[in-house]
């Protein structure tokens, strides 16, 4: 899990927050805030993992940010917390990564008005990563697996605004 910051068109600044799972590469939580707190993150990891669907470790940076509820948090759903070293940002690689891709394939062409503009952004963002956008990691495939289409026309459809567009039979 990480946090990153989106400046708006009138100079606020929003964090954006996300959770990552390495295996699949898969993005399964986004969501924006004007004032990150620990209560706010503790309450985001409550909301995207079941009881029963909690990963067995999660790691993060070793920012302020991440108090001691979250900590708190964490251990109580039975997830062991794994904060990176100080300073080390590639200790964390799939989550700073997954940043780096959202920047430059979205926030970097557009600009942010607001806390709800933002939102619809980054879950159109996630919607087209999970489902449409290829990783070399995975075999040129995305993180939720699709079957080959064999047969039929192809049609272009645009994603993000037009930024980027799905190509599928019909």
């Amino acid at each position: 899990m990480d946090l990153f910051v989106v400046p708006t068109i009138g100079f606020k600044l929003l964090y954006g927050f996300v959770i990552v799972r390495i295996d699949r590469r898969e993005l399964i939580w986004i969501n924006v805030t004007t004032n990150p707190t620990a209560e706010w993150i503790a309450h985001q990891i409550t909301e995207v993992f079941p009881w029963d669907g909690a990963p067995g470790y999660m790691i993060r940076d070793r920012d302020r940010i991440y108090g001691a509820v979250v900590t708190r948090r964490l251990r109580a759903m039975g997830i062991r917390d794994k904060p990176i070293a100080p300073a080390s940002p590639w200790q964390n690689g799939f989550a700073e990564r997954l940043i780096g891709s959202i920047r430059r394939e979205s926030l970097d062409h557009i600009i942010v008005l607001g806390e709800v503009h933002l939102r619809r952004i980054l879950r159109s963002y996630a919607h087209y990563y999970n489902g449409t956008r290829t990783h070399l990691s995975l075999n040129k495939d995305a993180p939720i697996s699709r079957s080959a289409e064999a047969a039929g026309r192809i049609l272009c459809r645009p994603i993000l605004g037009g930024l980027h567009h799905r190509y599928a039979r019909v």
